[in-house]
């Protein structure tokens, strides 16, 4: 017998013993079952109510809507994250929200290759509908039907995945594990790599373009997705290959233009001092924690470029003289 059908003999009390194992009221110590419930149950039922938007300015210049859950919603889901989902296998293949990936995991697989494709998927988080939360992050085989619906509504909003949560990044990649196993032994038959950031998806090798963007087409409109055409790029080995910011046409490395506006920034810092450069940009707010915020900044970008070429030794140098003269 399956834990699917092990739940119909499931009580309720047995199933609100499961909802409390979770863990998922902040400070619950000496706080009754009664209190905990009624807190999750209050917050489920409350919908768009625990939200604020949030408008972001990409660097395209475009914009991007976050939802943004309250603080104690958003300590619950910080809670299913870690106590749920962290502990469930997604694939190999997805290279974001996961411990041990970053950008450059995602892009050094697609070093040296003949051709890079690059795919989009549009609307990403809002097209992950609350059917597929459930199925995905919380299934009958895992969790009394009870206690999933009320784990999938404490995670969607409107009845969608709404960016801007905590647990959003995590259930987009166990929606997407399905797509993404079938994608890997598809690719691998044919010697393609794959790899996706969220809703970058990147393939390399030597392919027919077509074949790969039609397979990808169809499957994700059978999921309920659909492609951002004004996105995909196919990057032949003669142009600069550009993988989340990365390029990787010989090796990893940070573009050009980043290096260049980066290294016009140490050098205005060196000549005029890190107060004298924002003066320069009329960026100046006169607040000493926010030259140091500034500093730092300017120091992480250092390390990512490092991180990127660890035998850069122009920027290790940078970095050497930025932390004995600017860090504190």
């Amino acid at each position: 017998m399956s834990n699917s059908q092990l739940w119909k003999y499931c009580t309720k009390e047995q199933c609100q013993d499961f909802i409390l194992s979770l863990d998922l009221v902040p400070h619950s110590a000496g706080m009754s079952r009664e209190k905990q419930l009624a807190c999750l149950y209050m917050l489920s039922n409350r919908g768009a109510e625990n939200y604020h938007k949030e408008i972001l300015t990409k660097k395209d210049g475009g914009t991007r809507t976050l939802m943004v859950p309250c603080s104690l919603l958003k300590a619950v889901q910080r809670n299913i994250l870690h106590h749920v989902l962290e502990q469930r296998p997604v694939s190999d293949c997805a290279r974001a929200y996961r411990k041990g990936t970053d950008i450059l995991a995602n892009a050094g697989p697609h070093t040296g290759r003949k051709q890079v494709l690059k795919l989009d998927i549009s609307h990403f988080f809002d097209s992950i509908l609350f059917p597929r939360v459930i199925s995905a992050a919380f299934p009958d085989t895992l969790f009394p039907p009870a206690a999933a619906a009320l784990l999938a509504n404490l995670c969607c909003c409107r009845e969608r995945l709404p960016q801007g949560s905590p647990a959003s990044p995590a259930i987009s990649n166990l929606v997407m594990r399905p797509f993404d196993e079938s994608m890997r032994r598809w690719c691998e038959a044919r010697q393609i790599v794959y790899t996706r950031y969220c809703d970058d998806m990147t393939f390399s090798g030597d392919f027919d373009p077509a074949a790969v963007y039609h397979k990808v087409k169809s499957y994700l409109e059978a999921m309920g997705f659909s492609l951002n055409e004004k996105k995909t790029k196919l990057l032949k080995d003669g142009v600069r290959q550009s993988v989340t910011g990365i390029v990787v046409n010989e090796k990893p490395q940070v573009s050009r233009d980043y290096r260049k506006k980066l290294r016009q920034e140490i050098y205005y810092c060196m000549k005029y001092g890190v107060t004298g450069h924002l003066e320069r940009l009329r960026e100046k707010t006169g607040n000493a924690v926010e030259e140091q915020r500034y500093i730092c900044s300017v120091l992480g970008r250092i390390q990512f470029v490092l991180q990127v070429n660890p035998e850069d030794r122009e920027f290790a140098e940078y970095c050497r003289i930025w932390k004995e003269r600017f860090v504190k």
